[in-house]
């Protein structure tokens, strides 16, 4: 699956992103390089509104719901969670897709 298959299964199932209180997804990483093999995860980056309360179980339903949508494992992260070492560079190879 590549980049623009990604992107586009996430902008067609916006309706989750409501559901999740989702403010925005950008996909990095293999997918985004062109990378990616057919084992590969996809990394998306979340971030939720303002005053979303998410608990883990939340966050792991939408990781679980993604991976369903893209038939494949999502990596998910919010911004916060990213190693400080990695953040700029992840920040900037992202691709917003909602």
């Amino acid at each position: 699956m590549n980049r623009d298959q990604v992107i586009q299964k996430l902008q067609v199932n916006r309706g989750l992103l409501k559901e999740f209180s989702v403010r925005s997804l950008a996909v990095f990483g293999s997918v985004v390089r062109g990378e990616a093999r057919p084992d590969s995860d996809v990394d998306i980056l979340v971030e939720f509104e303002p005053d979303a309360r998410i608990g883990l179980f939340a966050f792991a339903r939408l990781q679980r719901r993604l991976s369903e949508i893209l038939g494949r494992p999502v990596d998910l992260v919010t911004p916060d969670a990213l190693h400080k070492a990695l953040r700029n560079s992840i920040l900037e190879e992202a691709v917003y897709a909602a």
